[in-house]
């Protein structure tokens, strides 16, 4: 079989490129994309590199970066324009391959298998640089997570090969945190066993860290040693959907149970469409949850029946806080996952206790799915939500409409 030629292309600075693209003004000057404040999503999402030159970090808080940079310019987010961005730049893509898989807006795969893969990459840098305006670093490898690398490896405008001949000498003295999906959780961990670059996570005995990580451990064994064989999928190929969530910060700390039902209603209303609309129901329902200390914790549980009714969703979310949460500290941010799912249409286990009151809930969800549909999400709300007008305010299927691609979603990590 002929070696695998896959390329990853990454827009530099993206939301920050594309908002100076557009403000010739402000070119010159730091420039940070951030979140709304006043909805505690003040954080740093994108910046480009005047901003990046005064010590300023993706992920931090708004506040902290004008500490470091007084003259910041801040900008909300304008996510249509950065979709029509994203389009264009697959549309340059596509002229090379149909094997392109979208990571997040700024980010995909393209599986350019038998030709030059720095050729392609160089020639798709300079037309996303000629057609678009801005800039992007392309990896090239013989898999997604060296390609990934080396886009990250050196910007912007550049392409790095990572091949099987150089992969030690390039990827392995890197720190460990570089390798995809090594969070800060799994970096601290691995440090704790004095594992910090990817050639020790290579060197590492399999057993070893599928002892501290389990499946995990035996990925990320694969991913450092170059084994990575995930196929890159074609555009709109969809992959077989694992779980549908939703979470958010809220607007304020939460103090007390009302406070957390006005939440959990809102998130397992958004979740519970989502299911419908992917005609899917659900076995199990879980709840994230994460102080203001960003102390965080998941608990799950089994339901009775399959459902993607949210008032059930919404009953057994709310059982498991209560069982789980003790009010040490205020919550800051929840979060609602429905997995095990199964078709909405398939056959289902009956009980003699079934009458037709589950099936009168479910039609009045499309009901209301059906009025928002027409007149906008806040037509209808439940009036509990509606007592609490900034609680009840958030519209997390409408409102998050940017979701990155998980790397997994084709099911290698189970």
């Amino acid at each position: 079989m002929k070696e695998r030629v896959i390329l990853h292309a990454d827009i530099n600075n993206f939301y920050a490129s594309v908002e100076c693209l557009h403000r010739p003004e402000i070119r010159n000057r730091p420039v940070v994309v951030g979140g709304d404040e006043s909805l505690r999503h003040g954080i740093v999402l994108a910046k480009n590199y005047a901003a990046k030159a005064t010590g300023i970090r993706t992920g931090e808080t708004l506040w902290q970066a004008r500490l470091k940079c007084p003259g910041l310019v801040v900008l909300p987010p304008n996510y249509p324009l950065y979709l029509r961005y994203a389009r264009f730049a697959r549309q340059i893509y596509a002229d090379f391959t149909d094997r392109i898989e979208p990571f997040g807006l700024d980010e995909a795969w393209l599986d350019v298998s038998g030709g030059d893969g720095v050729l392609t990459a160089d020639t798709i840098r300079e037309r996303i640089r000629r057609e678009l305006g801005v800039t992007a670093s392309v990896g090239v490898s013989y898999n997604k997570i060296f390609a990934k690398l080396g886009s990250d490896i050196k910007k912007p405008d550049a392409t790095t090969p990572v091949s099987r001949e150089n992969y030690q000498t390039v990827a392995w003295p890197l720190p460990v945190e570089e390798l995809l999906y090594v969070g800060r959780a799994t970096r601290a961990k691995l440090r704790s066993y004095s594992i910090h670059t990817i050639g020790q996570l290579a060197a590492a005995p399999l057993s070893f860290l599928h002892g501290i990580f389990g499946k995990v451990g035996d990925v990320l064994h694969a991913f450092a040693n170059g084994q990575d064989q995930s196929p890159v999928m074609r555009l709109n190929e969809e992959a077989l959907i694992k779980s549908i969530g939703n979470s958010t910060t809220t607007p304020r700390d939460l103090t007390c149970d009302e406070e957390v039902k006005i939440i959990l209603f809102v998130l397992c209303e958004s979740v519970c469409a989502r299911m419908r609309e992917h005609g899917f129901l659900c076995r199990t329902v879980a709840v994230s949850i994460r102080d203001n200390t960003l102390f965080c914790f998941e608990r799950q549980s089994k339901l009775q029946a399959p459902s993607h009714i949210s008032g059930e969703i919404a009953g057994v979310a709310m059982q498991l806080f209560r069982q789980h949460h003790n009010w040490l500290k205020p919550i800051r941010s929840i979060g609602v996952r429905c997995s095990e799912l199964l078709p909405a249409n398939g056959p289902l286990q009956l009980t003699v206790f079934d009458d037709d009151a589950r099936d009168k809930l479910a039609a009045l969800d499309e009901t209301v799915a059906s009025l928002r549909k027409r007149f906008g999400h806040f037509c209808i709300q439940r009036a509990s939500v509606s007592a609490d007008r900034p609680l009840g305010s958030i519209d997390p299927k409408g409102d998050h409409v940017i979701h990155p691609v998980g790397f997994f979603r084709n099911g290698m990590l189970k």
